[in-house]
């Protein structure tokens, strides 16, 4: 199947390592022209060199961004369209917010999962949007959680603003159509991240466990058996992002090895 992604514009959010730096990798095997972006200039250099060996592409290049800061959402934008003319896809992405229940939770944490979750893809797209309604084309995928389909205990401020993020996303589906921009959330189940094993840690001390036998229950109730590779997530984005993608929008969809039960 042929992707079209050849010398296509890509921009990824928080891509230094994770989801975000698989993503990033996928798009380059496939010849994308990728920015990738973080806070950390250190490891942007470090993934930026590593993504380019493993996909023999050149043309990977990248901007310091904190996706809370505004300006730095408008001058990631700018940089790809200095580089590359044009934005084709924009993957959103940004670290998890704080865990906790209700009770644990201050305005500020609130607010700080709003900013990170929520208003930062909202940025985004809207910098992207010019660029992809003048060519009337573009992709956009809002990486989320498996919390889109099913709630998580211990993670009410994942729960909120990623559902926030469906309701963005369905949205503008409708509204982007008419210019042929896809959009559609996705949200990854138990992934091989260091979020997760972050979170597997707290539980497994919450439930007097050791990490290996949190991860032998956490493996359990998933279907498939194993936690998933960063690699089989970034797939399915690319393919949600590439050209080979022309009728499907507005979806929220989860690549979780069928650990999630809801419809």
């Amino acid at each position: 199947m042929d992707l079209q992604l050849k010398n296509k514009s890509v921009i990824v959010l928080a891509s230094s390592k994770g989801l975000g730096k698989a993503i990033s990798s996928e798009f380059a095997k496939e010849g994308a022209k990728v920015l990738i972006s973080s806070r950390n200039e250190e490891e942007l250099e470090k993934a930026k060199t590593e993504i380019q060996e493993l996909s023999g592409n050149k043309y990977v290049e990248y901007q310091v961004c904190d996706v809370t800061r505004k300006d730095d959402i408008v001058q990631l934008v700018q940089k790809a369209i200095e580089l590359h003319g044009t934005v084709d896809v924009l993957i959103n992405n940004a670290g998890g917010p704080k865990a906790g229940t209700f009770d644990d939770l201050s305005d500020e944490d609130w607010m700080q999962a709003f900013e990170l979750n929520l208003l930062s893809f909202t940025r985004a797209i809207r910098e992207v949007l010019p660029s992809m309604r003048a060519k009337q084309s573009g992709r956009i995928l809002n990486i989320a959680s498996s919390s889109i389909k099913q709630s998580l205990d211990n993670l009410i401020l994942s729960n909120t603003f990623r559902a926030g993020i469906v309701g963005l996303s369905k949205s503008l589906s409708q509204e982007l159509a008419s210019d042929n921009i896809l959009i559609n959330t996705v949200g990854p189940g138990r992934i091989a991240t260091d979020r997760v094993a972050s979170l597997d840690e707290k539980r497994a001390a919450q439930l007097g466990l050791t990490l290996e036998e949190m991860k032998e229950q956490a493996e359990q109730s998933i279907p498939l058996g194993r936690y998933g590779e960063p690699e089989e997530f970034a797939k399915a984005i690319v393919f949600l992002a590439s050209g080979a993608n022309t009728y499907l929008t507005g979806q929220a969809i989860v690549v979780d090895g069928g650990l999630v039960k809801a419809l």
